[in-house]
């Protein structure tokens, strides 16, 4: 059975997903897009940046961000220069882990989205008066919403996820840093296997739904279309 304390861990954890998915729906939309329209020779160098995630090791990836984030990093340190509080150990260091770590499951479903909508659908749009603004917003958006919508569940879940980068920078605060994935962790490793069950069920049929949602959506946006 769940305690008050898994709660406040669920809690954590689902805020972290929804802040971590808003921030890079916001910073990943416009970086998805350039790198869908754009022919600059170093694109290359970028689409790998934004990959590396997927193939570095987590830990590798947080114990960068620690050292970065802590009070003697570049960013840490700035921060405490200025009367701030260095990150490492935070809900708001999480975040920023938890951005860089799920970004290519952000970037990459609206990139091919983007990339997939044929160049004189926006010729078409550009005749009517519609600038590249408005060409944005009113024809590679709603005709990308499929990737956008992978994107955002991918990120969600995937953060839910996360245990490495997680482990690295956040630590396992209760109530603060200590999220589903590291509660799980130690109720395993305390042979409290009833508690450990319950979270990953909970997670495994959260995991399903999201999916089936996604692909039931996706199923719809196909039938409209044709």
């Amino acid at each position: 059975m769940l305690r008050a304390d898994d709660l406040v861990t669920i809690g954590v954890t689902a805020r972290l997903a929804a802040v971590t998915t808003l921030v890079l729906l916001a910073a990943g939309t416009p970086l998805a897009w350039w790198l869908a329209r754009t022919h600059w020779r170093g694109k290359v160098l970028v689409e790998a940046v934004v990959a590396l995630p997927l193939v570095l090791p987590p830990t590798v990836l947080g114990y960068y961000l620690l050292v970065c984030l802590g009070p003697h990093g570049a960013l840490g340190a700035t921060l405490e220069r200025f009367g701030g509080h260095h990150l490492a150990f935070s809900f708001a260091g999480l975040v920023i882990g938890s951005c860089l770590y799920s970004l290519p499951f952000a970037v990459q479903p609206m990139q091919a989205a983007f990339a997939a909508i044929g160049e004189r659908t926006f010729e078409m749009a550009a005749t009517v008066g519609a600038g590249p603004f408005d060409r944005f917003l009113t024809v590679a958006l709603p005709l990308a919403r499929r990737g956008i919508l992978t994107a955002c569940v991918l990120t969600f879940a995937h953060t839910v996820g996360e245990f490495g980068v997680v482990l690295m920078v956040g630590g396992n605060i209760p109530g603060s840093t200590r999220v589903l994935s590291m509660a799980i962790y130690d109720y395993a490793e305390a042979l409290d296997h009833g508690r450990a069950a319950a979270l990953s069920g909970g997670l495994l049929i959260f995991s399903m739904a999201l999916l089936i949602v996604v692909y039931a959506v996706n199923r719809r946006f196909e039938r409209i279309q044709v």
